[in-house]
């Protein structure tokens, strides 16, 4: 009887991050939805996270949280810090921070993000539009202006931004959403062609998750999607697998 052959880690992502080494991740947008579901799981399986959000009660209660996850559990593993990325000087404070406490990170996941009420776009308040943008892109950008030096005295490191379906397609009611994830790509895409051998930017697609913004779009039907925690670990998977050859590449989960 001929066993048919086992498949290879390239084909098998799960295998390849299984035995990895620990990584130092760092997660924007920590404290709820997708930020939170991965940064769990990859605590789970014994990695390092570094997690910003704009709310100290929201971290305060999930440092307890990520701590019992955490393999083995741990109190002082971890770093959580108040920081809002819309703010240059609020993230240059927080890489600084980051520095003298953990050093750089190996992985950056830019999922910090916020989305407009359903309108037509003449119908969002200005204010509305600059919050998405001020979020979504600029806190991106702010991340990586503060980051990316740091990786570079490593000649390696790993970033992935936070897309969408919607930052590849358009979608009414949603304009500004849609705008700031088409930035995001372009961002990716240019940053990508900016940064030296050993080191990659992605853009990823989540995919479409039951999170808090989505059920600002969709309103009860978007609990008919996955949830952030079953989603996490097919994520992490992906994360963990990126190398420099992805470098530019605009993923989906």
């Amino acid at each position: 009887m001929t066993l048919p052959p086992m498949p290879t880690p390239a084909e098998n992502p799960s295998m390849r991050s299984a035995g990895g080494a620990i990584r130092t991740l760092l997660i924007t947008g920590v404290s709820r939805g997708l930020g939170k579901a991965l940064a769990l799981e990859l605590a789970k399986r014994g990695h390092y996270i570094i997690g910003g959000a704009r709310s100290q009660d929201k971290l305060n209660a999930f440092q307890t949280e990520l701590a019992s996850s955490t393999n083995p559990p741990s109190e002082n593993k971890h770093l959580l810090m108040s920081v809002d990325v819309s703010l240059n000087s609020s993230v240059e404070e927080f890489a600084r921070a980051v520095m003298e406490k953990k050093g750089v990170p190996d992985i950056i996941v830019n999922c910090a993000g916020t989305i407009n009420r359903n309108n037509k776009l003449w119908e969002v308040p200005a204010e509305e539009f600059d919050s998405v943008i001020d979020t979504n892109l600029k806190g991106t950008a702010n991340v990586l202006r503060h980051f990316i030096p740091l990786m570079l005295e490593k000649k390696q490191g790993v970033i992935v931004n936070m897309s969408s379906g919607w930052g590849r397609s358009g979608a009414a009611q949603v304009a500004p959403y849609c705008a700031s994830k088409w930035a995001i790509e372009g961002l990716t895409a240019s940053v990508a062609k900016e940064l030296p051998p050993g080191m990659a930017a992605v853009a990823l697609n989540p995919g479409v998750i039951y999170t808090d913004m989505l059920q600002s779009c969709f309103g009860n039907s978007a609990s008919l999607y996955q949830t952030p925690e079953s989603w996490a670990p097919k994520a992490a998977n992906m994360i963990l697998n990126l190398t420099m050859a992805d470098n530019g590449a605009s993923l989906s989960v």
